[in-house]
């Protein structure tokens, strides 16, 4: 059966490695030169699968006011917001305070996380990959005594779960990351201690680079601009290549996994994906002192920024930003993920000459992926990841994988179906 993904990005690389290992004939259609050079370029490089969370919390919503008015709160919005801003955050809205709904996102995600994490365990066994990955735990830093009390509540959640987590005092954060050498106050942390790291953007080139030898076709710098159905079945894939030349792909499954750009291909065919596109910023930059860096992933809760340890280099990660596809990279956006990385590590690297980057994580209202049969009999969707894209990609494919051979998928797929937004 041939196979058609549309998008590149982690999340189609590994669709399309699940899909060709169980035989079927893949073609990626992706319209940047190269694989995961979108969301996937220089994300935060944690593979948090203990830590995933549905966006709809309703928690972050009473954080929400605070957080927007303080400059270096988290969470920022373009000024005035946007018809498609305001949209979304009161779909947001509306699912954080549906009863009982963040308690059923959240497990479901969990599972789903799980289950990436083995799948990833699994290809990292069958294929060299080198993209500075490794499997050695993930800190979330408590800089108060109440930050810490909500990480034990976490850490029962997720040891109803058999998810590995302990609640760590401050002598024994310092003993596990003795780099942490900054200014910071620290009451302790909870370490999950399954969680990984990795370069989001090496994994899904060398993962491409695996699939082309065992003979999926990856075609670079195509923009698809429709997809040609009738009631019952997308007939052809229309595209336009580089050059501005149109042809009509032909496919007997279609998979979209284009990141915030899935609405374009889904919405014409009456399956609106409502896939807001939550900005991000990433610096990385070369370590100079090993001893003060970090030995994986720390989060500081103080701002939320993500510090990693990507091989000799740090990535820091950091805000939650609804501005639409506004590219621009504010200075002050970056000061702040520079005190973040200069109040826990100082030392560990120039962070002055790091190398800035923004993107944009898709993002469903209510939190989970979008994941199962579209609306025609040979569509299917695995997208609108969020910023939990590189951490669940692996877990997915095997999933979307499973729906399309007409398999009961690992993880049940309740909480992800496409069609909950037209219920």
């Amino acid at each position: 059966m041939h196979v058609v993904v549309i998008g590149g990005g982690v999340v189609g690389v590994t669709t399309a490695w699940e899909l060709c290992r169980r035989g079927h004939q893949v073609t990626v259609l992706e319209r940047h030169s190269l694989a995961g050079n979108e969301t996937s370029k220089a994300n935060a490089a944690q593979r948090s699968y203990g830590v995933v969370y549905p966006w709809a919390d309703p928690a972050m919503v009473l954080k929400a006011l605070p957080w927007l008015v303080k400059q270096d709160g988290p969470l920022k919005m373009g000024m005035p917001p946007s018809l498609a801003t305001l949209r979304f955050m009161f779909s947001t809205l509306r699912y954080a305070w549906s009863p009982g709904l963040f308690g059923f996102n959240r497990r479901a995600m969990l599972r789903l996380a799980k289950h990436s994490r083995e799948r990833f365990l699994v290809l990292e066994n069958e294929l060299e990959l080198n993209f500075d990955g490794a499997h050695k735990g993930l800190l979330h830093l408590a800089s108060t005594p109440e930050a810490l009390d909500g990480y034990r509540r976490t850490q029962r959640l997720l040891k109803s779960m058999d998810i590995p987590a302990r609640i760590l005092n401050a002598a024994e954060v310092e003993q596990l990351e003795p780099g942490l050498s900054g200014n910071g106050p620290l009451y302790g942390a909870i370490s999950y201690d399954t969680d990984g790291t990795g370069d989001c953007h090496l994994f899904s080139r060398e993962l491409a680079r695996a699939c082309e030898e065992k003979g999926v076709v990856f075609r670079y710098e195509v923009d698809v601009e429709q997809l040609l159905a009738d009631d019952r079945r997308v007939n052809s894939i229309m595209l336009r290549s580089k050059d501005g030349q149109r042809e009509n792909l032909n496919a007997d499954v279609v998979v979209v996994s284009a990141g915030c750009w899935s609405d374009k291909l889904t919405g014409p065919l009456g399956q609106p994906l409502p896939i807001y596109p939550v900005k991000g910023y990433s610096l990385t930059a070369t370590i100079t002192d090993e001893q003060k860096a970090p030995i994986s992933t720390v989060h500081d809760d103080r701002y939320k920024v993500v510090m990693t340890r990507l091989g000799d280099r740090l990535r820091a990660t950091g805000f939650v930003e609804l501005n639409d596809f506004d590219r621009s990279i504010p200075q002050v956006r970056l000061e702040t993920i520079k005190k973040a990385v200069r109040g826990r590590f100082p030392g560990c690297t120039d962070i002055d000459s790091a190398e800035s980057w923004t993107g944009f994580r898709p993002m469903t209202p209510d939190g989970p992926a979008i994941i199962g049969r579209g609306n025609r009999e040979n569509l299917y969707l695995n997208t609108g990841h969020g910023v939990f894209g590189w951490t669940l990609a692996a877990g997915s494919a095997d999933v979307i994988a499973s729906v399309i051979d007409n398999q009961e998928p690992a993880v049940c797929l309740d909480a992800f179906r496409p069609e909950r937004f037209s219920e």
